[in-house]
């Protein structure tokens, strides 16, 4: 049960109703449980003057020499025992046989003479006449007759005075509480104030930090218990500091890469309004204007592609895709590019729509993972129409590991081990190549292959051969077929 309820969760009213509603709540259990002791603490000296009467009452019994008991309450005792300003007394006393020798005969009945050892004083809560009273009774062994003659006494007074008593008590217990318990919340208050005060410097700390200012926070200077956040707050700050520098980097390397296409644009462009330019060098200055062009154009698509791939993440758009169907796609829109450079390219593998060749993914992902690759093989594999190039693609399921391998494989001059791990590093390029492009592609199928929780691996195609090629390796997770996945959910 919450006492204050807000529209929004406040750390400062959590602690507070946790702190302030088992006090509030326990504060009628205590107002309960001093009732029960003060009823016990009232009833402790007037039951003491009970037993105290059923003693003074039971010596006043005789026996007569016929062995009649005889009870001769003398007129002072009377008016004593029954004198009281608040409550009505009352006493009864019966014989072995249980006849009335004296007191009021409408008195309560009392415990089995078997069931209490005589001598010995049983106090007990009762009823007389619809008024509540308190009872004390003893069994009384008689002289000279025998053990097994016992005379019962009981005496008996209204709760008039107890109730009094019980009262006052509770008064002076319950009194100092309705002045102490509004000061224990107010200094709750102003203790649980000052305690969140740290955190109110550290919103201060941060509000006054400026834009640009990614350094970590001081966790020394926070509590305990707050210094894991600040800990958090801190990493999240050194992995945005890393983010932020990474891109810087590659917008630097992006606007660099830009430069050298756009720069030639402008130049070709000079020197085709130059006055005196023949018909000949007229056309290869727009030819080189048109391999500008498509080179800038080029690496804008790479960015983008590089940027889409960064950006998937969780919202990524997932269903399944037939990754043999995917790949061949991509070889016959790349076909035109393979023959215009005398590229041999084929395909290997399983067939589309074959078990194991399935994976949840993004198909437009896929297919720029595809692409990159096979593009990287046509354009770093030096070919002729005497010595054509081969350019191999691969899709090998095995279905009981559950995994579907891509595979391009090509006769290039392959990648030395040293730069293997640079080659997928953004505008990175292999030295000695002389082939157009960004040195985004890589990259992009490390990002691609990430997203879909893969992996890239790059190895010598023949090792034995010179030169001895170059294999990428794309491992994924396969899945069942998507009809059987579709007859799964419409079960």
């Amino acid at each position: 049960m919450k006492i204050f309820q807000r529209e929004q969760r406040s750390l400062f009213g959590e602690i507070l109703d946790w702190m302030l509603t088992p006090l509030l709540l326990l504060w009628p259990v205590s107002l309960a449980l001093t009732w029960l002791v003060a009823q016990s603490l009232a009833n402790k000296p007037f039951d003491r003057a009970l037993e105290y009467n059923v003693h003074a009452l039971a010596q006043l019994i005789m026996v007569e020499p016929d062995g009649r008991a005889q009870f001769n309450l003398p007129l002072p005792a009377t008016e004593i025992l029954r004198a009281d300003e608040s409550d009505m007394v009352f006493y009864q006393v019966l014989d072995n046989k249980g006849e009335h020798l004296s007191g009021d005969r409408d008195f309560p009945s009392a415990h089995s003479r078997y069931d209490v050892p005589p001598g010995e004083v049983v106090l007990r809560d009762d009823e007389l006449r619809g008024v509540d009273i308190r009872v004390a009774a003893m069994w009384v062994r008689l002289p000279l007759v025998g053990n097994d003659e016992l005379a019962l006494v009981q005496v008996a007074e209204t709760r008039e005075k107890r109730s009094v008593l019980a009262a006052e008590i509770i008064k002076g217990v319950m009194l100092p509480q309705f002045v102490i318990l509004p000061l224990a919340v107010l200094l709750v208050w102003l203790a649980l104030a000052r305690g969140i005060k740290p955190l109110h410097r550290l919103e201060e700390r941060i509000r006054a930090r400026k834009p640009e200012d990614l350094s970590p926070l001081n966790h020394r200077a926070v509590p305990m218990e707050v210094a894991p956040l600040v800990d958090a707050v801190n990493d999240l700050l050194r992995r945005l500091n890393e983010s932020l520098a990474t891109q810087k980097r590659f917008l630097a390397d992006a606007a660099h890469q830009l430069k050298t296409p756009l720069a030639g644009l402008r130049m070709q462009a000079d020197l085709a309004q130059r006055e005196g330019m023949s018909t000949q060098e007229l056309k290869r200055s727009l030819e080189q204007i048109a391999r500008s062009s498509v080179r800038a154009t080029h690496t804008v698509n790479q960015l983008l592609s590089l940027a889409r791939a960064e950006g998937g993440g969780t919202g990524l758009q997932r269903a399944p895709c037939d990754l043999v169907s995917l790949v061949i796609e991509v070889m016959q829109d790349l076909l035109p590019q393979a023959m215009e450079r005398h590229v041999d390219m084929g395909y290997e593998g399983a067939e589309p729509g074959d078990p194991g060749v399935w994976l949840q993914g993004n198909a437009t992902l896929l297919k720029e993972l595809v692409r990159n690759l096979l593009s990287n093989a046509i354009n770093y594999s030096p070919s002729s129409a005497e010595h054509p190039a081969v350019v191999t693609a691969r899709v090998l399921p095995d279905v009981l590991a559950r995994v579907v391998l891509l595979q391009v494989e090509d006769t290039g001059p392959g990648v030395p081990q040293e730069e293997r791990d640079l080659v997928f590093q953004p505008f990175y390029r292999a030295l000695g190549s002389e082939a157009d492009g960004s040195g985004l592609g890589l990259p992009i199928v490390q990002e691609i292959a990430r997203q879909h929780g893969a992996e890239v691996v790059l190895s010598d195609a023949q090792p034995q051969r010179k030169p001895p090629g170059a294999l990428f390796s794309v491992r994924f997770n396969a899945i069942r077929s998507a009809a059987s996945i579709e007859a799964t959910d419409v079960d």
